[in-house]
């Protein structure tokens, strides 16, 4: 760790290895050859090797190849959870030389829309169960292409029917759609198999994904990370690794969503590098199922959040496990509690590190050394990685004052696609990342997050931006104007309140819930609603966001 104390710089060691590859596919081509009869990836008992995982996704690089029309640097979305699908899509995706759209399957209609319009992409893969969301905004976009899978699509025969069985007519979770031309994700491999594919070479400036984010305001922006800020990443996070994990021999639980940043950097990067083993965790909203997965592995290493980490804390299920395997658990994506990581270490025996990051540095920014964990800091800058803390007028603050924390590094975004002036505003000419959050830089060379410059609200590790939540709110016919914060939650971080002012003395608390669940995915859905006869204001009539979040009140979850 070095540090500037006249600009009062953090700095992390030199990174190293960045000469070794070109693009991300030269990583997954170097730990095929290595680990090709190793388990890369497993979902409710079905187990890909690498071997397997190279075979999948050149069939589906080659249907895309020769079955569409698309090209090199085209964008092609995918929408899945974690199931197996997602790996093979998006190396399949990567080899054609296109780039990958990460989306939410939780997103609404109107989320879809907007981010498949945004990044105009041209192909979708997507799952069964949300396909008639696509139907419906369609026409609305460039989407030529349509690949429809379901969840049991890359289980073996008999368990694949009945798995898709059970989801579509027992638990009834696949709406009924029509989307003609349609081909579904089996058909696609089966046609590639009959084909030949050849990647198609990538720089490493040349954009690999394209990682949605609402940054602090406003609609949802295209993160452009390149293949050397992927690459720079995963081999920072491997360097963190390094003392902890052996190659080819861990077996890591993944059950957040792996289009989430911090879940495919960790798992489809990292994980592969190290030839490890990857079990994704389809619904880790079903804890007994969850658990009972838990309970058939024998796992060395954990991926959660705060969250997470407490609801399994609270079961006595999961506290009867056995963790004498477990050797690494890391927490990312909100804040850490030093109560809930205190409880996890008393259950499982083994300490949480947590790390930092934004979706714009692809993610990790800094991690607490395993060997040095610093409970209620964000760590120490990761390799190759600067940090400083900066205040109103743009100038560098001494090691321990407050400021918005900026950051400098190859993992750092190429930009905002298709937007430059939001690019410009958050990426000066010397390349620091203004980062939204205030933080301290310790004179021990750690890191520690005071707040959110912006109003940006975390639920369960999942950003939602007030903005988003407000515009929505607003074109209620009985609302005048509304504002969202977040407020603490013992449970998911923070929880969303949404202050009010009607036109209807009479409009109620769940009835704008409702109106919400027709625009946003479930986790912006207000919990708290408060009426008020007015909202604070500075003098050119800005909302006083803050002064709400500080506000008591009394608010409601059912009723006026």
């Amino acid at each position: 760790m070095s540090q500037n104390t006249n600009e009062s710089i953090l700095s992390g060691p030199p990174l190293e290895g960045m000469d070794a590859y070109t693009s991300v596919m030269d990583i997954f081509h170097a730990s095929v050859e290595r680990f090709s009869d190793k388990p890369a990836f497993s979902c409710m008992g079905q187990v890909l090797t690498y071997r397997e995982l190279d075979r999948l996704s050149a069939d589906f690089a080659a249907w895309l190849q020769h079955e569409t029309d698309l090209e090199p640097g085209d964008r092609i979305a995918i929408q899945l959870p974690n199931v197996l699908q997602f790996p093979v899509a998006v190396f399949g995706a990567l080899r054609a030389g296109l780039v990958v759209v990460n989306t939410n399957p939780l997103y609404t209609e109107r989320e879809m829309q907007h981010q498949f319009g945004d990044s105009g992409a041209k192909a979708v893969v997507i799952l069964a169960n949300v396909a008639d969301k696509l139907e419906r905004i369609l026409e609305r976009t460039s989407i030529k292409h349509i690949v429809v899978t379901e969840i049991g699509d890359l289980h073996g025969f008999p368990k694949r029917l009945v798995i898709n069985a059970v989801v579509k007519y027992v638990k009834k979770m696949v709406p009924r759609y029509s989307l003609p031309g349609r081909t579904g994700f089996r058909q696609a491999l089966e046609k590639g198999r009959k084909r030949e594919h050849s990647d198609v070479p990538r720089n490493p400036e040349d954009t690999a994904a394209l990682q949605y984010t609402g940054g602090t305001t406003g609609l949802a922006k295209g993160a452009m990370l390149t293949h050397t800020n992927l690459i720079a990443n995963m081999l920072q996070a491997r360097l963190l690794m390094s003392g902890v994990f052996d190659e080819g021999c861990e077996t890591i639980v993944a059950p957040l969503p792996v289009y989430h940043i911090y879940t495919f950097t960790v798992n489809c990067l990292l994980m592969m590098d190290t030839g490890n083993h990857t079990v994704l965790i389809t619904n880790p909203r079903d804890i007994n199922g969850f658990i009972k997965t838990l309970k058939s592995i024998k796992y060395t290493g954990f991926v959660g959040l705060n969250t997470l980490f407490n609801a399994l804390c609270n079961r006595e299920d999961f506290r009867a496990l056995d963790f004498s395997s477990l050797k690494l658990t890391i927490s990312g994506g909100m804040a850490l509690t030093k109560a809930v990581a205190k409880r996890w270490e008393e259950v499982t025996g083994c300490p949480v590190t947590e790390g930092y990051g934004l979706t714009e540095t692809s993610p990790i920014v800094s991690f607490n050394p395993p060997e040095a964990i610093q409970l209620g800091t964000i760590g120490k800058p990761v390799s190759g990685t600067s940090v400083k803390v900066i205040d109103e007028d743009d100038r560098s603050l001494p090691l321990g004052e407050i400021g918005e924390l900026c950051v400098k590094g190859p993992q750092v975004m190429k930009g905002y696609w298709q937007r430059p002036q939001d690019t410009a505003k958050v990426i000066d000419d010397e390349g620091w990342l203004r980062t939204g959050d205030v933080a301290v830089l310790q004179e021990d060379g750690y890191i520690r997050i005071v707040d959110r410059k912006k109003d940006m609200i975390i639920v369960s590790g999942f950003n939602v931006y007030p903005n988003e939540i407000e515009d929505v709110v607003v074109t209620h016919p009985e609302v005048i104007e509304a504002a969202a914060v977040g407020v603490p939650d013992d449970t998911n971080g923070e929880t969303i309140k949404l202050f009010v002012v009607a036109r209807n003395p009479n409009l109620d608390a769940e009835t704008l819930r409702a109106w919400c669940r027709k625009e946003l995915a479930a986790y912006k859905v207000p919990k708290l609603v408060e009426f008020r006869d007015e909202l604070p204001k500075t003098n050119v009539g800005k909302v006083l966001r803050r002064e709400l979040r500080e506000d008591k009140g009394e608010a409601t979850l059912s009723a006026r």
